[in-house]
């Protein structure tokens, strides 16, 4: 499932079989996880800190402990049950079944290592330097280095062949070195790139790879498959790094915030916290269960959400406390209608804040980052979820806070289904990739959903418009699976919300919008 729009570049691009790793932005390899486990990902900080999604389990890090150097990135074991982290200094940490084969932390580097890659059995691993000089520690063999050489760019990354025989060197240029039965399959080397290139994945059997720029742009080579790309889409921060599913079917990027964006079949499992103590750096496949981590509320919470009908100087009145939920509408309409209380009910909500804007069809002839629709569908998405952003900070909201995209049975929707798919689409890649907005859901009836988008199911957690009859949340949650999930085209990440009918509220002009994790 691709969750966003897929950006053509200059070639395909391809998942990874041995762990690789870039200077600032580590570029991973997938373990061979077991068959019943589901690909998740790991990230990792500078100072060490993990961060695990999709169910992949926790080992340790050195998050708690005083570096010499930074971390500049991770290996997984092959079987996914531990993982490497590097330095810069060469300093390498093991953790689960990883063991430690030796580090150049106690050598005096001419430069710093840049990342790391281990060999298809665990049994040893290779570290580079950014001037190509290669080291191999337990069964990792020395095929040749650039440490001697003089490189017209630093070389950030590395990646190893299926059998152990060899591997490459990638520099920020995207020149690309190769040893052992490392086979050369071409290079940016003599291309102009918008941004330099972090490091690279290798492909199925080999025979080929992809390189991955700190603009998310991809550029494969050999058999490397492409899934698409966020070249051209403006980031909020750089990509740091990349990792791809075992069975080269799908990938996904980091950036230095530990915002996720995944490709393919890659699934989403949600994005590094709004506050980090120290950058992401990189990242590496995982076996997991496929269960979602970063929602805003916990299981069981019970709240509200609230829009100007609920504005006390309009005549409205806002839901009393207790309210561990309480969402709020941004605007009214695309790139319109901005809720005037909307500074008032972002106090209402305090800890508890999430934001929705509701969404309205129309085209845009503003050309938009990752939109290629005829009718320019998608650039108005793209346009409401910009509108929306700054709406939000100039109304002091902290922006940064997960967001819903509400989609209703308004009458502006067109009767193409793509084209609606493709307004809502350009409007999660606003929030996500430009804005940086780690989590950004849809809020839906399931029986509306589907008549508007069709077939569309774009892998973000979903909010589910129910009302029930009956006044319980947990209700509305077995609703889902009971009554919808195997019947319906829904959005196919997790269902966090439920939004249910809890009757008339005593003193109140009106009823609230109830609301309830799941």
């Amino acid at each position: 499932m691709i969750r966003r729009l897929a950006l053509a570049v200059l070639v395909a691009a391809l998942p990874l079989f041995a762990a690789v790793v870039a200077s600032v932005a580590p570029v991973a390899a997938p373990p061979a996880a077991a068959a019943a486990s589901t690909p998740a990902y790991w990230l990792v900080a500078s100072d060490g800190g993990i961060f695990a999604f999709g169910g992949a389990p926790y080992f340790g890090s050195t998050g708690g402990m005083v570096l010499n150097k930074p971390v500049v990135g991770m290996a997984a074991t092959p079987d996914g049950a531990g993982y490497w982290l590097v330095a810069s200094d060469g300093g390498v940490f093991s953790y689960g079944d990883a063991t430690f084969y030796g580090s150049t932390g106690s050598i005096r580097l001419n430069q710093p290592i840049v990342g790391m890659a281990a060999t298809p059995g665990g049994g040893g691993y290779w570290l580079v330097a950014s001037d190509g000089g290669v080291f191999s520690f337990g069964d990792a063999k020395f095929f040749g280095s650039t440490g001697s050489m003089r490189l017209n760019r630093p070389v950030v990354g590395m990646a190893a062949t299926p059998d152990g025989n060899g591997y490459w060197l990638v520099a920020s240029d995207g020149g690309i070195f190769a040893y052992g039965d490392a086979g050369f399959y071409g290079s940016t080397g003599s291309m102009a790139l918008n941004k330099p290139v972090i490091g690279m994945l290798p492909g199925p059997g080999g025979a080929g790879y992809f390189l991955v720029a700190s603009d998310g742009g991809m550029f494969s080579f050999g058999t490397a498959p492409f899934y698409g790309s966020l070249g051209g889409v403006p980031l909020k921060n750089p990509i740091v790094g990349a990792t791809a599913t075992p069975g080269f079917n799908g990938y996904w990027f980091t950036d230095s915030a530990g915002l996720v964006s995944n490709f393919g079949q890659a699934g989403y499992y949600g994005s590094a916290p709004q506050f980090l103590f120290r950058p992401i750096v990189g990242m590496a496949e995982a076996p997991g269960n496929g269960s979602f981590f970063g929602g805003s509320y916990a299981p069981g919470s019970y709240g509200y959400d609230i829009s100007k009908y609920q504005c006390p100087t309009l005549g409205g009145t806002l839901p009393p406390p207790p309210h561990q939920i309480s969402i709020v509408q941004v605007d009214g309409g695309s790139s319109a209608y901005t809720n005037p209380c909307l500074s008032a009910e972002v106090q209402w909500a305090g800890a508890g804040l999430n934001l929705y804007t509701y969404l309205t069809y129309t085209t845009s002839a503003t050309a938009a980052p990752g939109c290629t629709d005829p009718v320019g569908a998608c650039n108005a998405g793209y346009w409401a979820g910009i509108h929306a952003y700054n709406d939000a900070v100039a109304a002091g909201a902290n922006a940064g806070v997960p967001w819903w995209l509400d989609v209703e049975s308004d009458p502006s929707w067109s009767n193409n289904a793509q084209l609606n798919a493709d307004f809502v689409q350009g409007a999660l890649n606003a929030l996500h990739e430009t804005e940086g907005v780690a989590d950004v859901g849809i809020y839906a009836s399931p029986g509306v959903w589907s008549s508007i988008v069709g077939s569309y199911q774009p892998d973000v957690p979903y909010w589910m418009a129910d009302y029930l009859g009956t006044p319980s949340g947990p209700g509305s949650c077995g609703d889902y699976s009971n009554r919808w999930l195997a019947h319906v085209p829904l959005p196919s990440g997790p269902l966090e919300l439920v939004q249910y009918f809890s009757g008339p509220v005593p003193g109140s002009p009106g009823n609230y919008d109830d609301d309830y994790a799941c």
